[in-house]
């Protein structure tokens, strides 16, 4: 309690610059190591946020390897297809996990992944922001109040109509398109926050069935990259850039799931929550930056008359970014010292998962699967 939280990054690409900062925000924190499998890469990562200090490795395992790093914690920030190896790795050596979104790639890694955090008794937590922001919050309250009464149908998803993250014409990247680095495109980088947005608020119930579909119609063309120079990207592309799903869940609630990183329209639709007293409507945002795109509605009677009523969108004073990432990092600093439990854990994320990866399963056999959960 009295000491500064000991913390390592293990990945030091874009997303890693979020966390990093939000935690050098933290007076109680102090970074010390990072490790990244690009040579020099941790070395120019720190000299750009001014972190002075902190030793640097060239790979995950040689940083976790070092006892006299004394590290509480790290997070890892590594491409989605090592997100359960690296995390496991740091959770069997004793270190408190942040995992960034989506927790991995199938449902198998995220079970390894929680039977590694029961053993070590350590917290995994996972990286979803938005859950810190107050208008996101309000939806929970808005379910969890009885307003909307028993709920059956959701429609959710989103996403950009021209956003494949391929990074810039001065410095693009090709870890996010990759089947061998992501694995998952538009469903695990995006999709993921949707479904949890809706998901934590019902609070998790178990997904049963899912029929699935993903496509990649324009990851795959070059003219989609017309005016950017990055055609030899639709060479490289090996995810999808749209997915929908009709999921059913426990409790005889319809999910009905959609999400791009490209398409011809601005918004495949308003996030809805319809219930037997009431629905919400919840504004779309052309990109998942962790809030909603703008005032909520409810719809309900009153005095047996159909009525509209206005959630005025909550305003703070700090940057939506900066905000929701204080909160993130703060909740699980917090969790560390106080001996506290996973501020977004792992135990729901698991049916995020488990859905995205029935999704995936579900579009390569073209039938409606199962959601198949290993017992822990």
């Amino acid at each position: 309690m009295d000491r500064k939280l000991r913390v390592g990054i293990i990945g030091c690409g874009g997303i890693a610059n979020s966390h990093a900062k939000a935690y050098l925000r933290q007076p109680d924190v102090k970074i010390v190591a990072g490790a990244d499998l690009v040579e020099g890469k941790t070395a120019k990562f720190f000299e750009n946020l001014g972190v002075e200090g902190a030793k640097c490795y060239n790979s995950h395992t040689e940083m976790l390897a070092d006892e006299s790093l004394k590290l509480d914690a790290v997070s890892v920030c590594t491409y989605n297809c090592t997100h359960a190896e690296c995390t496991i790795a740091a959770l069997e050596k004793g270190i408190h996990v942040l995992l960034e979104k989506p927790m991995c790639v199938t449902t198998e890694e995220a079970v390894d992944m929680i039977r590694a955090e029961k053993k070590s008794g350590k917290l995994l937590s996972l990286g979803f922001q938005p859950r810190f922001e107050p208008n996101m919050q309000m939806i929970k309250k808005i379910v969890q109040s009885g307003e909307l009464g028993e709920i059956y149908y959701i429609q959710t998803g989103g996403g950009r109509r021209c956003g494949i993250p391929v990074g810039t014409l001065e410095n693009p990247k090709d870890t996010f398109v990759r089947e061998d680095t992501a694995a998952l495109g538009a469903v695990g980088d995006i999709g993921c926050y949707s479904l949890d947005m809706v998901l934590n608020a019902l609070g998790y119930p178990k997904p049963l069935r899912v029929t699935g579909y993903k496509s990649n119609f324009f990851g795959t063309n070059p003219d989609y990259y017309a005016g950017h120079d990055k055609a030899d990207m639709s060479q490289k592309f090996g995810v999808d850039d749209f997915a929908a799903a009709f999921i059913r869940l426990e409790g005889g609630i319809i999910l009905d799931f959609r999400i791009a990183w490209a398409m011809h329209l601005d918004t495949p639709g308003d996030t809805i929550i319809m219930g037997k007293k009431g629905s919400l409507r919840i504004p779309s945002t052309d990109c998942w930056n962790g809030a909603p795109g703008g005032a909520m509605t409810i719809y309900h009677d009153v005095g047996g008359r159909p009525t509209q009523t206005t959630v005025p969108l909550i305003t703070y004073n700090k940057p939506l970014g900066e905000y929701i990432w204080d909160g993130k990092i703060r909740s699980f600093v917090d969790a560390i010292k106080n001996g506290g439990s996973a501020p977004v854990p792992s135990s729901e994320i698991l049916y995020n998962q488990a859905i995205i990866d029935s999704i995936c399963k579900s579009a390569e056999l073209g039938m409606e699967v199962e959601v198949e959960i290993p017992e822990i």
